[in-house]
């Protein structure tokens, strides 16, 4: 089963378009957040090079509860350097990325030597169970992701073939057959924050702007019940994304 037929599989079964971005500084924080939303989520989001207490330990028990609740790990790493730096980067140093996490975002701004220095840390086999997400657009504002940079980013990804699952994008950017649209910066109010960060609703996401998975931080992390509000959020997205099929 390739990545991709996996995550729809995933989708399908939990009825979730719902990835969570857990960004917390310390391990202890990802993996309750992980076991309080993860039966509604499709995908959790990880910055593990934020974490001031990063180990095996933690890899392991995100592991378990990935297996438990059945989702996959996404680490928002946003890879951008030359192909063999790429490479290490991915595979090696303290974080050991490809050892752990099914799916990493990628920024092509090097060009498509940065794919290929991911793909050249995995087997053959190891290939077919990790994937990228290319970033064609961004959610802060003011960003410089564009339209000429999205459009090269969408080329790049569409060429890296099976190791491309989709893209992290505000809109959908691509009508290759089975490229996965991911948008982050999703809350049930549109608005922003004092950082540049934008809002937008699942409603013009998934709705009007054609994407598949919404990725949703603050509005579910910062919730006074992480897991009823993970629930909501899971239930309107994936009404939207079932009315599009």
């Amino acid at each position: 089963m390739s990545l991709q037929e996996r995550l729809l599989s995933i989708v399908e079964k939990k009825k979730s378009n719902l990835c969570v971005a857990a960004d917390f500084e310390n391990s202890a924080d990802v993996l309750r957040i992980a076991e309080q939303v993860g039966p509604h989520i499709c995908m959790l989001k990880t910055h593990a090079d934020i974490l001031v207490d990063f180990s095996q330990e933690f890899v392991t028990s995100l592991q378990d509860l990935a297996k438990k609740h059945n989702f996959l790990i996404f680490e928002d790493r946003k890879f951008a350097d030359i192909g063999k730096t790429v490479q290490h980067q991915y595979s090696a140093g303290t974080l050991k990325i490809s050892s752990w996490a099914d799916v990493v975002t990628v920024n092509v701004l090097p060009g498509p030597g940065v794919i290929q220095g991911l793909k050249a840390a995995l087997s053959e086999q190891e290939q077919r169970s990790r994937g990228c997400l290319v970033i064609a657009e961004m959610s802060s504002a003011d960003n410089l992701a564009t339209a000429d940079y999205t459009k090269h980013a969408v080329e790049i990804g569409e060429a890296a073939g099976d190791f491309l699952l989709g893209f992290i994008c505000q809109h959908r950017v691509s009508q290759k057959p089975g490229v996965l649209h991911f948008t982050p910066g999703v809350k049930l109010q549109a608005g922003g924050d004092n950082l540049g960060q934008c809002y937008l609703t699942p409603e013009e996401i998934v709705g009007r702007r054609g994407c598949d998975i919404i990725i949703v931080g603050r509005g579910i992390c910062q919730a006074d019940c992480p897991a009823s509000t993970a629930q909501t959020y899971q239930k309107v997205a994936y009404e939207l994304y079932q009315k599009r099929q």
